[in-house]
């Protein structure tokens, strides 16, 4: 159930952004990703990962970046949301690209990339 409200918030999210920042959607999103990330992980390793001391400003920007988006202002709440996502997720980026960096390594994924390379087309 999480990682299908996890989907359908990030669908939302997306959804709403492409609708002009459309803030219905944005609200619908974001209530959904929350409650997603609640049922992935417990409401109580959810509320120690956005009060811990070092994520306070983070989260505060991401948080606060939610009520504005549901007070209907979406431009200025998805900029602090995504601003305090950044600063929420600052650690896990290096772990990520990492991640990405080394599927080159996959054999199947290799040979694929190889020849995406290996195109000379002009077009």
């Amino acid at each position: 159930i999480g990682v299908g409200l996890v989907g359908f918030g990030l669908f939302f999210i997306l959804f709403g952004i492409l609708l002009y920042f459309d803030s219905v959607l944005l609200a619908l999103g974001n209530l959904l990703f929350l409650s997603g990330l609640v049922f992935i992980i417990g409401f109580k390793r959810t509320f120690s990962f956005f009060f811990q001391r070092s994520k306070m400003k983070g989260s505060s920007f991401f948080l606060g970046g939610v009520i504005i988006v549901l007070m209907r202002w979406p431009l200025l709440g998805m900029l602090l949301e995504a601003y305090g996502f950044f600063n929420l997720f600052r650690s896990f980026f290096p772990v990520a690209f990492g991640f990405l960096g080394s599927m080159v390594n996959i054999p199947l994924l290799s040979k694929l990339l190889q020849k995406v390379g290996d195109s000379s087309s002009m077009v």
